[in-house]
């Protein structure tokens, strides 16, 4: 790959855990700030990388600019532990699972989890190569309201049932070995980026 599109890789010490939290955030809210702390305490990670994308191959309506995402992702979460990064449109990749590879081959002393809400596990089988995802990296899912009993019955978690921690050992799941995935409740924001564009707050 390119030096010069690596060089935007976020810098990362070997040997560290880090979470990557993807999406559009279009808004980024309290909520991502929210789950991205608990993700840092539950499962203490040593960052966060916040993966804001062009857009989401699921959704049919284009986010906003992806410049103003940017911009307000990095207003609301001011914790040094946290990146806001823009390396998905830099590299050119539009699944999730091309940005992972390019991730760990590019960092392979970096003990990487992916994380995400529990509606985005109940819907994970339909991402490209979701399997391949559950089966290379640790899974670090955190609850949202009314979402718990869709994403226990999810395909991905029926198929990887065998391979859940349990939520008392969720500080050990950056290092074990994959296929490893842990959900975890805690208390949570009522919020979504959907609610708010509906709203008319968006930007």
């Amino acid at each position: 790959m390119d030096e010069a599109l690596l060089a935007h890789l976020p810098h990362v010490g070997t040997s560290q855990s880090v979470g990557l939290l993807g999406g559009s955030f279009d808004p980024p809210h309290a909520g991502h700030v929210h789950i991205t702390r608990e993700a840092l305490k539950r499962f203490r990670l040593d960052r966060v990388w916040w993966l804001i994308s062009p857009g989401n191959p699921l959704k049919p309506r284009g986010p906003a600019p992806l410049a103003d995402r940017m911009a307000a992702a990095r207003a609301i979460m001011a914790d040094p532990r946290v990146t806001v990064t823009d390396v998905e449109a830099r590299l050119g990749t539009r699944y999730t699972a091309q940005t992972l590879q390019v991730l760990m081959a590019r960092h392979p002393g970096v003990r990487f989890v992916w994380l995400m809400g529990a509606d985005n596990l109940a819907q994970l089988h339909r991402w490209q190569r979701w399997d391949w995802i559950m089966a290379t990296l640790p899974i670090g899912v955190l609850s949202r309201p009314g979402a718990g009993p869709a994403a226990r019955l999810a395909p991905a978690a029926r198929a990887f049932a065998r391979f859940r921690l349990p939520e008392a050992a969720a500080t050990r799941l950056a290092w074990l070995d994959p296929p490893v995935w842990c959900c975890i409740t805690t208390p949570m924001i009522d919020i979504s980026s959907t609610e708010l564009r509906g709203q008319g707050g968006a930007w």
